[in-house]
Formats: structure tokens, sequence, C-alpha cells
């Protein structure tokens, strides 16, 4: 293999290059990026960078020495629009083609928005560096009032923040209990209700059902028929895969590119990494795509190894594992939360806000949550067992 391709110039496409170059890998490697910036970290933009305390320089991924060494092409601010694993090539909209022998797709998400957005000033979703000077900019000029559509960990961040510049947010949540999935019923109320130990406004169990404003937008009408006034929206209500350039490739597509547990897409010469892959997981159990920072690190060594080898590799056995900084507090999260854990809080206690809570299934520990106990927290991880081998979907 003399040329590879990698499509996504995030951190999953970043480590991918890396780990290409630790594999031993001479060859020519071309990332293909949308946007125009090189490769950055993305946490911050929810929290730091967002508050103004730090520059965009402060998040690059890498620095000019490490990029003279991986010695790949970068062409940013060019979008891939095809595949043909035949021809071997990859069509950007520029009317380019880059002929390759290789292609590692990690083109990510994009976030998914609310009808009547379009065009309207004062909305905004949050997944990438223009997304979060735009929204920075709109407020720290002091706009006052904030609804975040989405209870997320993003939608949860962007409130803080706000809160902290000073701003009345409320936040507004579809589901009854905001992490539900995640966390279960229990935690999920626990960890939701920092909001409200701060003062934000928490609505759920009801979502929006549409934006009001005429060229800017002026309020959030729900779908209960209470009218929200905004002078900023944000809108946090999921992502969805970038998929649509792969149509025609082969390359089989469901909820994002569907690949084995060694991130092969079965398409020879094709692997996908980050939030775009949906693949097995050896911890889980389950076929699903995993949106985690720590996630597109590990994936993007698999890959490359696949690809090197043309020989699925073998997943590391690693609970998934998030973190999220909400309200000065650090919330940690290992492990699936399946159906029938039940948490028990092991180390210090919910009313202070300071505790880690071991989730058990049949007696055995699946999952860990820590808020503000990091060392703990840690200790805990490394006990977790996997779930049975049998992978669902």
């Amino acid at each position: 293999m003399r040329s590879i391709t990698v499509v996504g110039a995030s951190l999953a496409g970043l480590s991918t290059v890396r780990a290409l170059r630790a594999e031993g890998y001479d060859g020519e490697i071309v990332v293909v990026g949308e946007e125009r910036h090189t490769p950055y970290d993305r946490p911050p933009l929810s929290k730091d960078f967002l508050k103004g305390d730090i520059d965009a320089d402060a998040l690059k991924l890498g620095d000019a020495d490490e990029y003279e060494v991986l010695d790949a092409h970068w062409l940013l601010g060019e979008r891939a629009v095809r595949l043909d694993p035949v021809a071997r090539t990859v069509t950007l909209a520029s009317g380019r083609h880059v002929r390759t022998d290789g292609v590692v797709v990690a083109t990510g998400a994009t976030p998914r928005t609310l009808p009547g957005a379009d065009g309207l000033a004062g909305v905004h979703t949050l997944r990438t560096l223009d997304d979060a000077q735009a929204l920075r900019a709109e407020l720290l000029d002091g706009l006052p009032r904030v609804v975040v559509i989405g209870a997320g960990p993003i939608g949860a961040e962007v409130a803080s923040t706000a809160h902290r510049l000073g701003l009345h947010v409320t936040v507004v949540e579809a589901l009854d209990v905001p992490l539900e999935r995640q966390l279960g019923r229990e935690m999920g109320l626990v960890c939701s209700s920092l909001h409200s130990d701060h003062g934000v406004r928490l609505l759920c169990g009801t979502g929006a059902a549409e934006l009001v404003g005429e060229g800017r937008v002026t309020g959030v009408r729900l779908a209960d028929g209470r009218l929200l006034p905004a002078d900023i929206v944000v809108v946090g209500v999921g992502v969805r895969p970038n998929t649509g350039w792969l149509a025609g490739s082969g390359v089989r597509v469901d909820d994002g590119v569907v690949c084995d547990a060694g991130c092969s897409t079965g398409v020879p010469g094709v692997v996908a990494v980050g939030d775009v892959a949906r693949c097995p997981n050896p911890f889980t159990g389950r076929h699903a795509r995993i949106e985690h920072w720590s996630n597109a690190i590990e994936q993007a060594k698999t890959a490359a190894r696949t690809l090197l080898t043309g020989v699925s590799a073998a997943a590391p056995l690693t609970a998934p594992y998030f973190w999220s900084d909400q309200y000065q507090v650090r919330i940690q999260v290992a492990g699936h939360v399946a159906p029938g854990a039940e948490p028990e809080v092991v180390e210090g206690d919910i009313d202070s806000r300071t505790f880690t809570a071991v989730y058990r299934r049949e007696g055995a520990p699946v999952a860990v949550l820590s808020l503000n106990q990091p060392k703990f927290f840690n200790r805990l991880r490394r006990t977790l067992a996997p779930a049975a081998t049998a992978v669902v979907s």
C-alpha cells in the first residue's frame, strides 16, 4: 500500500495518521478536511473557549514539529463528495480526484437542527471551532436570555458556561429525565439537578415545537404551547453521521459506517474511525457508534493495523469513557449502563455532589460514575467487567 487517504481532519483522523506512522507505514498520506483548520481539541469548545478564557491556538492538536515528522499532505477546506473503491479515488467538491490505495473514513457527524432554524440569527449549534466562535461572540456581547434545547453533555456544558457569564439560562429537554439513557433514571436525576443547584431553569418532558422570530430569534415555542423568550438559542439535540458522500461506494451505512470490530467496512482497503464508525464493542457487547474523545484515539490504532495488514485487528477490551465539566463539577463515566444495572454509592455522598457510584448487573461491576472524585474513579474503572461476548445491535 503506497498511498492512504484519511477523509476527516479532526481527532480521529489525526490519531489515525499518528497510528499509521507508529505502525511503520512510510508511504504517502493525504488528509482531506472540510474545515479550514488543522486538527483541534473539541471538548474545550463548550467550556473554556466559549467563556473566552483561551484562544484558538490553545486548542491545536500537535505542532509544526510533529506535523513535519508525520509528513502528511493536508487538503483543508476540501469536502469529499464521492468514494470509488474500484477506481481507488476520492472525489472532492472542488472536482479534484485523489488517487489512493487505502481510505480511512473519519468524517464525523453533523449536529441536528430544528425546523425554521436556517437563516434565523441567534440560533446556534456547537460542533466546530467556527460554531464556537460565532456562539462565543454573542454570549460575550451579553445578550441576556439563553435557551438551550437538549440537556445532554454538550447542552449542559453550554448552559453552565452561559450561567457563569451571568446570563439567564433555560434548558429544555424532551425526555422526562436527562441522561437517563446513559446513566439510568436515578443518576440522571442527580446529574441534571446541577442545573437547579445553580439557578438554571430546567424544563423536562417537553420538546421545542418551533423557533419564533423574523430575521432573528425571539423565542422558543414548546410542544406544550409555552413560549420562552430568547435572545440566543443553542440546539443540542444530537448528530447525524456524515455518510452521504459514500452513496454508491458499496460501503454499508446504517446510522454510521457499519464496521466489524477491527474497523473494517467489508470493502477492501476501506476502514472507518471515530463518531462516524458503527462498530461492535467487545466491552459493551453492542454494535453502535461511540462519540467519545478516548474512543477516537483507541479506535484509530485498531483501524491502522487493519488497513495495513488487510486482516481485521482485535479491538482492545477497554471500557468506554467520557467526561463532562458542568458548574465546576467534573462528571466521569466509564463502562456501559445496561438495562438492569443498579448504581450503588461507594464513596462520598450525593447531596454534596462529590461521590462515586458503581453500577452492578448480576453482581458484576459494569460501569462507574463519579462526580469530583477522579482518583477514586480511575481506580474503580479498572475493575469493570465486560458484557457477554455476543454483540447485539
